[in-house]
Formats: C-alpha cells, structure tokens, sequence
C-alpha cells in the first residue's frame, strides 16, 4: 500500500497543470501549415533540440525500474551503453542528411529513394515501433497507484494528458511540453539519489545488500540475450523521433551537435535512474511486482512532498515520452496513411489527417496497453519483430551504394518480419526441449535474413549494371 500526503497531491497537480499549460500556451502559435504544425516550422535550436531529444528518449521509467531490480547494472549495460554508441554514429552519418533532405517521415525517405510500396510497408513496421501502449501502460500505473482509478479510467486519462495539446499545436506544443518535463525528471531524480546516498550510504551499502550479479555488467544473463538487446539498440538509427527532430532543425550542425550533447544527458540520467534500482532492490528484496520496484522505493524512503516530487519526475520521464509517441503515431497515420492513400488528399490538410490520427493511435494504444500489460514484454516483442525489416532500408536510403532494387527492398522487409515472427513461435519448440536452438534469439533470425537478402540485392545490382555495360 502507498500513502500520499496533501502536499504530494498538490506537487503532481501543479505539475500536471504546468505541462499542459506550457503545451497550451506555445501550441497557440502554430500554423496550420504542414511545416509548421508537424515539424514547428523547421526552426528548432540547440537548446530545444536537446531538451526534447534527451526527455523523450526515456519513457520507459518503470521498465528501468524493473529490469535493474531483477539485474543490476546490466541494465545499463544492456539499456544504456549500447545506445550511446549507435547515437553517436547516427550524428556523425546520418544527422545532417536526414536535415538536408528536408522531408516530414522515415516512410517519405523510402518512397523518394524505393517507391510507394517500400514506404508503405516502413509506416506500417514505423507504427508498430512508435506504439506509445508500453508508455501509456507506465502513466495509468501510476495514476492508478496515486488516485485510486481502475485501469481503464487510468488509461483514458494518461490518453487525455498527453494527447490534448496535441490536436492544435502539433510539434511545438510536444517540444515545449518535454522542455519542462526535462528539468522535473531530473530534478526529482538527483534529489532521491542523493537522499538514499546519504541515509544509507554509497556504494559499500549496495555491495553489502545485493546480489553479487546485481554489480556485474553481464548480470549472470546468456550472451545471446544480451546481444539481442544490443542488436535492439540498433532501433537508434530507424528511431523516427531521432529523424523527426532532425528535420525540424534550423539546419545539419544544430541536428548533430544535438544528439551528441545529449549522450552526456543519457548517461547521467543512466546513471540517476540505475542508482536508483539498485537502492530498491538492495531496501525491498522481496517484491512481487519489480515493475513499481520506484514507487515501493518511494515509500519506503521519501516524506511528504519529497515524494510527490519524485513522482512527478516519474510522470516526466514517461509523458515526455508519451505525448512524442502519440504525435509521431499520429503523423504516421495522417501523412503516411491517410495522405498517400488517398488519391484527392492535399497537404494543406495534413493538420486534420494528423488529429484523426492522433485519435485512432489513442484508442489502439488502449486497447494495446490493456491486454499486454507488460512494459518489458512489448519492447521486446516489437523491437524483435519490426527492428529487423527497417533497419537495412533506413541506411540504404542515405547511402546510394547499397541501394538496391525496389522490388527486393520490398521483399526483404517483409520476409525479415516474416522471419522473425515464424522463430518466435517455433523457439518455443526448443525451448520446451531445451535444445541450443532456443538460445537463437527471433531478432537475430530476421536481421540475418535482412542482410542476406540485401546482399543478394547488392550482388544482383551489380550483375545487371555489368550486363548494361556490355
């Protein structure tokens, strides 16, 4: 059970309040031009660029919470380090790129560079990908835990939170909205590190109470599992908010500088929030429920108001997440469904396609959050499924060297998911037996099959330019 003082109510309340008061307030600004409501304009400086970038990336706050309680540090090693790598090689390769080619999506890119099938069938894997169910799951959590509401109630408000300032001020109100949610995540999470730290001690407490696994990077987990998580962090270069914020730059430096001052942001909140796993796990060994292993920690540890400001740091940490999700879900249905599907749409009216979008994605992320309700179970089950058809398509599409022919790009999307989806039913077989094969992880079936069918296509590519030359 949980116990909420006066003061922690009226914390998450002004909270709540000032995030859609923000997003209200600098949303009344924007245009219904398609530049301007989908991407602010184009305008977005270095300062912006890093707020929003650094606030949405860490949605998944009770997902960290969980896995750290039941790894330890591998779930930085696991859900951090990999992802400054791959988002430093996405500034250095593809940030200005993707600002140079000025366009509004991913699926846009495919079908300038491949044609209209191709960018068809990257919005259907890019929708699935930027599903904010596992985030939405997050907020009605904690709303349920704060308020008392049923999980359908608490789902329909975490919707209506982060999705209402949406609907008319598009991209700029989603930024200004993160940017206060930037300095309440971190904010609440320094404050709770620094109060365990002092009430309990450093890291010689954490030694003395927790499993020795908990402090080893690998946390006693197959190498094939952890690999898998780093092939998932390969997700950093088809991420669409990464490219989304790239387009809306004032130009290519602002885009790369960006991702890579926020490196240094990933890795202190890495730092904050794995602290603070570790802590929980070493004060409550016996939760049931890892997965509100902060809110337990919270509890046990913070007094009035310290508490509702570390709660309102969690909200943060997952609604800057969410109302990002909801706006890039949304705009996938607007402009890569809606708009190119049909044969009379114009661009002038890609706000309107964008609000029906952002309503159909509201109640599909419901429907989602309410039959899956695991965080970790749907990353890890979209990432193994979707990552493997974008991937490739995403890089060959900046680099025309490895471009190949749009009918087998096609074919290799749809045979990688295809592929990974087939392992995961028939891993069950191996697994039941305990045979080796079980340890083959579905992503790492339908990556291989990606990079195969690719070079075959690069092969091809070559044998007919060759024939042409005769």
């Amino acid at each position: 059970m949980v116990s909420f003082s006066i003061a922690d109510y009226l914390i998450i309340i002004i909270f709540f309040a000032a995030v859609l008061l923000f997003g209200f307030y600098f949303g009344r600004q924007t245009k219904k031009d398609a530049n301007d409501y989908l991407l602010s304009g184009r305008k977005v400086g270095l300062f912006l660029f890093v707020l929003t970038n650094v606030s949405t990336w860490y949605g998944g706050i009770l997902g960290i919470g969980e896995f750290t309680y039941r790894y330890g540090i591998m779930s930085w090693f696991t859900q951090g380090f990999p992802y400054y790598l791959f988002a430093f090689l996405f500034a250095i390769f593809f940030a200005k790129k993707i600002r140079t080619a000025s366009l509004f999506t991913i699926p846009d890119k495919l079908s300038q560079v491949y044609d209209k099938k191709v960018g068809l069938a990257s919005a259907v894997l890019v929708f699935i990908l930027v599903s904010p169910a596992p985030y939405l799951l997050m907020t009605a959590n904690l709303l349920s835990l704060l308020f008392g509401t049923g999980i359908v109630l608490s789902l329909i408000i975490g919707v209506l939170l982060s999705v209402l300032y949406l609907l008319n001020g598009g991209f700029r109100a989603n930024i200004y909205a993160d940017a206060i949610q930037f300095f309440v995540m971190f904010g609440g999470f320094i404050v709770v590190v620094l109060i365990a730290a002092f009430s309990f001690g450093g890291f010689s407490f954490l030694q003395n109470n927790l499993p020795a696994d908990h402090l080893q990077i690998t946390g006693g987990a197959s190498p094939t599992y952890i690999i898998v998580w780093f092939l998932i962090a390969l997700w950093t270069f088809a991420d669409p908010g990464f490219h989304q914020r790239c387009y809306a730059a004032k130009d290519g430096n602002i885009a790369a500088k960006g991702i890579i001052i926020s490196i240094f942001f990933f890795a202190l909140f890495d730092f904050l929030t794995t602290t603070t796993g570790l802590y929980a796990r070493a004060l409550l060994p016996n939760l049931q429920n890892p997965v509100l292993s902060f809110p337990m920690f919270a509890e046990k540890i913070l007094g009035p108001g310290v508490k509702g400001l570390f709660y309102a740091a969690m909200f943060a940490t997952i609604m800057s997440t969410l109302n990002s999700f909801y706006f890039l879900s949304g705009t996938t249905i607007g402009r890569d469904f809606i708009f190119k599907l049909n044969k009379n749409g114009r661009e002038e009216e890609l706000k309107k396609y964008t609000i029906i979008g952002l309503i159909i994605s509201g109640i599909v992320s419901i429907i989602v959050a309410y039959f899956i309700p695991s965080v970790i179970e749907i990353w890890y089950t979209v990432g193994s499924f979707c990552i493997p058809g974008i991937i490739i398509p995403i890089i060959s599409a900046y680099y025309p060297k490895i471009k190949i022919d749009n009918s087998i790009i096609l074919f290799e999307i749809i045979m990688a998911v295809i592929l990974s989806v087939s392992w995961y039913f028939i891993r069950a077989t191996f697994i039941s037996n305990n045979s080796f094969l079980s340890e083959i992880e579905p992503m790492l079936v339908g990556l291989i099959g990606a990079v195969l069918i690719h070079l075959w296509g690069i092969i091809f590519k070559k044998s007919s330019f060759s024939a042409m030359k005769v």
